[in-house]
């Protein structure tokens, strides 16, 4: 690679300046600076385009030493099953039939209606001290302490 240092680019900046002039050298300095930066910018693509190839490859490559042991291990698995399938088979033990479970009772509902709130106030001494056991809506209230016309 070229190696720049300081001198090399105050020469190559003195030359710049007599080949060009001092009207157009900005203008080149920036297109020059522009057309650097484009081509940094697809180096820097390349190479991550290269990084993601080379861990695209190391994947597919786990991929398939993970898809190579999971056969062993299906094989394996395979393999001692049938061998005990085939003890299993050889051997007549004498098998005893399940016993029946018990009889238990079947379910009763206790016949409660859970819809009705029970008050832990029994009813017997609501109704001894004159507490309200039902309530009624206020049409009902109006309808039943509404005074009657006498005819």
């Amino acid at each position: 690679m070229l190696e720049l240092g300081i001198s090399k680019l105050a020469l190559i900046g003195a030359v710049a300046l007599v080949v060009i002039g001092p009207e157009k050298l900005p203008r080149v300095a920036r297109t020059v600076g522009t057309l650097l930066g484009k081509a940094q910018r697809y180096v820097n693509d390349v190479k991550a385009e290269v990084n993601r190839s080379m861990e695209l490859d190391e994947l597919r490559k786990m991929k398939d030493t993970v898809e190579s042991a999971a056969r062993d291990v299906e094989q394996s698995i395979r393999t001692e099953a049938e061998g005990v399938k085939q003890q299993l088979e050889g051997e007549s033990l004498p098998f005893t039939p399940l016993e029946t479970p018990p009889d238990y009772p079947q379910y009763k509902h206790p016949r409660k209606n859970w819809r009705l709130k029970q008050g832990a106030t029994p009813q017997w001494y609501k109704a001894r001290n004159g507490v309200r056991t039902k309530a009624l809506s206020g049409a009902a209230r109006v309808a039943r302490y509404r005074p009657h016309k006498i005819n």
